[in-house]
């Protein structure tokens, strides 16, 4: 199954993004909607990024539905960087038009590193609209940026994944704001593994595959 490329309208102009409708060969419906949000664009950071592609492929192997976009400013979508809240509204943009298309479905969102706080920024605005988000992986999350304007979605599954030799995120700041979360949450310490996941693609995706299916 090959993901079909798609323009969504976003907020500043057309995004660009990959979508997967997923169904299977026996017509099996499909389980849930993914979301991906990539990691920073300044950095180079699209949702062609090795960690965002091992993301989308666990959810399609789950049975997701998949969505993945470039914010404002990367690859053909328009706009500029905003490095903030716009990355945000592009996410929801996104969020928005898979929702149009499969109202009755769960959704799942996926963020790495500046994506996570994408991610949970986005799953805390769709929470306060009335959107139910059934899990949220944070993936070598940009924790700091989170403020406290930013809030988490409170129900739904939280998964916080952070690699041990993480050499762009500080590893202790995230052990650090998980130990200061107050709501339910899980975090999986991966060894020996840096920011990337070099030669951990696998151990990613054997971490978050089972947590799909359930």
């Amino acid at each position: 199954m090959r993901e079909t490329p798609v323009v969504i309208d976003g907020p500043v102009g057309q995004l660009e993004a990959l979508y997967l409708e997923n169904m299977s060969p026996d017509n099996e419906q499909p389980r849930g909607l993914a979301l991906i949000c990539h990691p920073n664009p300044v950095q180079g950071g699209t949702m062609l990024n090795k960690v965002v592609s091992t993301l989308q492929r666990t959810a399609r192997d789950a049975g997701l539905i998949t969505l993945r976009f470039n914010y404002r400013g990367v690859g053909a979508s328009e706009g500029s960087h905003d490095m903030g809240s716009g990355e945000v509204d592009d996410a929801q943009a996104a969020a928005e038009w898979l929702r149009a298309k499969h109202p009755e479905l769960p959704l799942t969102l996926f963020g790495f590193s500046f994506g996570g706080f994408v991610a949970a920024s986005l799953g805390g605005r769709l929470e306060a609209k009335g959107e139910q988000i059934k899990h949220l992986f944070m993936v070598a999350p940009a924790v700091m940026r989170l403020g406290d304007q930013d809030q988490l979605p409170h129900q739904g599954t939280l998964t916080l994944i952070q690699p041990e030799t993480d050499e762009v995120i500080d590893p202790q700041l995230v052990y650090d704001w998980s130990d200061a979360l107050d709501r339910p949450h899980e975090l999986l310490k991966v060894a020996e593994c840096g920011h990337f996941f070099h030669g951990k693609l696998t151990d990613l995706k054997d971490l978050i595959l089972p947590r799909l299916s359930n």
